[in-house]
């Protein structure tokens, strides 16, 4: 159902997984037309000889919804997979929270912004650009420790609670779009420890195996990408496939 892509839309295209994923599709589908949306430039993707558009915008902002839809409009059918990216678990100042002690108002705000607002602006962007008979593939780069059920640790308030909202609205857009389009698949997916900026900081925690490369991550989401249909709507999945609970 979904496994033939003719575009595909990455957002937050310039992370360190973004990147892999996008040079993985490509390996795979060369001739796609690969859209990207990033706060900066994307270099071209070696081995792609499709068109590649690129719009560079913060889809944290508001103003991107209008400007996205705008950019969108350039296109003759919207992308069979939109892939977002955008995340965010630590910056020079801030990081995860251990205890409700050290959780503060702006931070917390500034998760929710960049976790869950990047991916509802693309999504009300795209909204209206959907066709009903053209099949859509959604996904967002979720996080295991959004998962409610799987939480017995507690900590990283902003974090949790910022993928767990993202969480839920992979869950409404799979309901609604589920009702307008005739075959669509929305889910969100965590990729596992992969080695990028957003990890650094953690990685001498973790067990032995447990980090892996942006290559490897991206071929197992991609992996993934190729074998969901229509009723694998509305889920969390792991990066082997096998599912999370909300």
């Amino acid at each position: 159902m979904f496994d033939q892509p003719r575009v595909v839309l990455l957002a937050g295209a310039s992370g360190g997984l973004a990147r892999a994923i996008g040079a993985e599709i490509v390996r795979r589908y060369p001739d796609i037309t690969l859209v990207t949306l990033s706060r900066g430039t994307v270099d071209r993707v070696p081995g792609h000889a499709g068109e590649r558009r690129h719009l560079t915008v913060s889809l944290a902002d508001e103003h991107s919804i209008r400007a996205v839809e705008t950019f969108l409009s350039e296109f003759s059918s919207p992308p069979d997979w939109v892939i977002n990216c955008c995340g965010l678990l630590h910056d020079e100042f801030h990081g995860p929270e251990k205890s409700l002690a050290q959780c503060e108002d702006d931070w917390l705000i500034q998760s929710m912004r960049i976790n869950l607002l990047t991916h509802m602006h693309l999504a009300q962007a795209l909204d209206r650009k959907l066709q009903r008979k053209r099949p859509l593939l959604w996904v967002s780069l979720s996080a295991k420790v959004g998962s409610i059920g799987d939480n017995e640790l507690g900590g990283w308030y902003s974090y949790r609670i910022s993928k767990a909202s993202l969480n839920m609205l992979v869950k409404n857009l799979s309901i609604e779009w589920g009702r307008r389009l005739e075959n669509s698949c929305v889910v969100a997916i965590h990729p596992g420890t992969t080695d990028t900026a957003l990890s650094k900081p953690f990685q001498g925690n973790l067990a032995p195996g447990k980090l892996y490369s942006p290559a490897l991550s991206a071929g197992r989401i991609v992996d993934v990408l190729q074998q969901l249909a229509p009723a694998d709507s509305g889920n969390l999945f792991f990066w082997d496939g096998s599912r999370l609970p909300w």
